[in-house]
């Protein structure tokens, strides 16, 4: 197996997911280079581990998945855009090539029989492939409360589409039936760092405070003032009960990139806090601190103190309930579609930190748990069973081409436009000038170092604009 990943996250569901669907099966790993390409610090801080590991152009991953007998299933495990992307460069790279550029537009997922009389990857046209393909897997992350139709149909032609719930399951299906495209790619199973989904043992009781973890997140809230007035709120709970440890949970270091841009880091925000201009953590209280790290092992601290976690709508509060931690959804700030904590409805774990500060410790609704797929069976006994029968089916030559339902004729003003910001022409294969096709008179090692020192360079001019110069922009703009 291989996966393809472009962010901190995306490589820990990938890697994650594909040791689900295959627990036996070696496991390549191929870093996306892009804004949000994770440093050796953030793969460290994940903890999941492959048998190789490098980063990768488009066309190199589409060289390194296409080549003969090189991998029975590719993870993709990106954005949207790239994971379509990626779908229209592995169909024209010889994946089933028996569908014309403007392949049908509702072929979707290959199905688990191959009909009678099917050869292998005959199109339309009668064309054979050249090669068998492998089984191409996609997903999210975690909670899908924005842009669902927009970032399903980006994942549309996929063999199969995990959906981490039975709640997200019916949602993709609805999306896909609605436009008329089919939805027998969709595959339920839950996330794939909730190893095992029975209910949680009690937890014994350790020496130590009670842990509160403030879960942030890089983009939400986005505004200044509302991540100024959380940081805040975290200050005075610790102030208030100093019995307590509040840790707060931070995604990244500054300069790194995570799947979510941020612009306003929390580190930044401490150094406005009274008393904070000697250092990065001045101004907070002895039992409040920044920290880092493994997400899962933070919230174990949390469990086995009896602790609690507080969040506005990270996937983490579904980690934690997954563990049997009190969850506090934030109200503060409303419960809104544009903070992503409206998906927390029903939980039974909306609260305000007024709430929090007088003791409440919320307690999750289970028929709402069971429904979001953090308890239950096992999770991936379904998607596996289906991995390995199309993989059995691909052996023999029957799986279809790849047909996502964006074509030139479904999307022309689209589709383009994505494939040209993954160095893809129209028709999927790679653009002129990519790294690949490029003949410099360098050698391939030259021309890596030559690579390196431009992407370090054009990240920090990013990461600059993103983080100093469009916060000063907008203020001005504001006087």
């Amino acid at each position: 197996m291989v996966v393809l990943a472009d962010s901190d996250t995306r490589w820990k569901w990938g890697v994650l997911t594909a040791r689900r669907l295959a627990p036996e099966a070696a496991v390549d790993g191929l870093l996306l280079r892009g804004r949000a390409t994770p440093t050796p610090r953030q793969l460290a801080e994940v903890g999941v581990a492959v048998d190789s590991l490098r980063e990768v152009t488009t066309a190199e991953f589409l060289r390194a998945a296409t080549a003969p007998g090189a991998y029975d299933v590719v993870v993709l495990a990106c954005v949207g855009g790239a994971v379509q992307a990626m779908l229209h460069g592995l169909r024209r790279a010889g994946i089933g090539r028996g569908a014309g550029a403007d392949g049908a537009a509702t072929g979707g997922a290959a199905s688990e029989a191959a009909p009678a009389g099917a050869t292998a990857g005959s199109g339309p046209d009668g064309e054979l492939s050249a090669r068998r393909r492998p089984v191409v897997v996609t997903g999210y992350v975690g909670v899908v409360y924005e842009k669902l139709t927009d970032g399903l149909l980006l994942r549309h032609g996929a063999d199969l589409v995990l959906a981490n719930s039975p709640f997200d399951a019916d949602r993709f299906r609805a999306v896909y039936e609605g436009v008329g495209a089919d939805a027998a790619s969709v595959a339920e199973c839950a996330l794939p760092f909730l190893e095992g989904t029975a209910a949680p043992a009690p937890a014994e009781a350790t020496d130590g405070p009670f842990t509160v973890v403030f879960a942030v997140q890089p983009s939400v809230p986005a505004g200044r003032a509302d991540r100024a007035y959380l940081l805040r709120r975290a200050v005075h709970h610790a102030l208030r009960h100093p019995e307590r440890e509040v840790l707060i949970k931070l995604r990244s270091k500054p300069g790194e990139h995570t799947t979510h841009i941020e612009e306003l880091p929390y580190q930044k925000l401490v150094r406005k806090l009274p008393g904070g201009r000697d250092g990065a953590t001045g101004g907070l209280p002895p039992n409040c601190r920044l920290v880092y790290g493994n997400m899962g092992e933070i919230l174990d601290r949390a469990r086995h103190t009896g602790g609690l976690l507080v969040t506005v709508s990270s996937t983490a509060a579904l980690e934690s309930l997954h563990r049997g931690v009190p969850t506090a959804v934030l109200t503060d700030l409303g419960v809104r579609e544009a903070l992503g904590n409206h998906y927390f409805t029903g939980s039974g774990c909306l609260a305000s930190w007024d709430e929090l500060d007088d003791g409440v410790l919320p307690e999750a609704d289970e028929k709402w748990v069971l429904r979001q797929g953090v308890r239950g069976g096992d999770g991936f006994a379904a998607a596996r069973d289906r991995v390995a029968r199309l993989v059995g089916r691909a052996a023999s030559g029957g799986l279809p081409p790849l047909a996502p339902y964006y074509t030139a004729r479904t999307a022309p003003g689209y589709l383009p436009g994505i494939l040209r910001r993954y160095g893809l022409e129209e028709d999927g294969s790679p653009g002129a000038g990519s790294p690949t096709e490029t003949a410099d008179g360098l050698g391939a090692a030259g021309r890596g170092a030559v690579r390196r020192v431009v992407r370090e360079a054009a990240r920090g001019a990013y990461r600059h604009g993103v983080q100093r110069v469009a916060p000063l922009i907008r203020k001005a703009g504001e006087l």
